[in-house]
């Protein structure tokens, strides 16, 4: 099963990207790791309208679940760029977005596409109720 939305470059997007995030949850009758999964859907989204969507373009947020079980959250955008975990200054109020979800998910990753990238992180153990 899989859902996708695409949203603008506004910094709303976020938001309504979580609400997507926890509607497909309901509708998929599914609670496991709910909270983990939102928090790194925000995190990424709010990468990628940072970092990865230029003016006038829009990102794209997939949600796919295998039937064994995997839930895999991407998040593409037309932005150039390699990624990686920063290292965060502890009085910074930035940079641990991709900390969150490398300690949150199961795995993650990036891969190009043309043009940009995709974002993505992993979830094990997740059903339909």
């Amino acid at each position: 099963m899989n859902r996708i939305a695409l949203y603008p470059r506004d910094r709303r997007s976020v938001a309504v990207a979580r609400d997507f995030t926890r509607v497909t949850f309901a509708d998929w009758r599914m609670t496991h790791r709910q909270d983990d999964v939102l928090l790194c859907v925000s995190e990424l989204a709010t990468n990628a309208l940072l970092h990865g969507v230029p003016p006038n373009r829009c990102f794209r947020l997939v949600l796919d679940l295998t039937a064994d079980g995997v839930l895999r959250v991407e998040v593409h955008d037309s932005g150039p760029g390699e990624l990686r975990i920063p290292d965060a200054d502890p009085d910074s109020e930035n940079g641990r977005g991709l900390l969150l979800v490398a300690a949150l998910a199961d795995d993650w990753g990036v891969r190009e596409r043309e043009p940009g990238k995709v974002v993505w992180c992993e979830f094990k153990g997740c059903r339909v109720n």
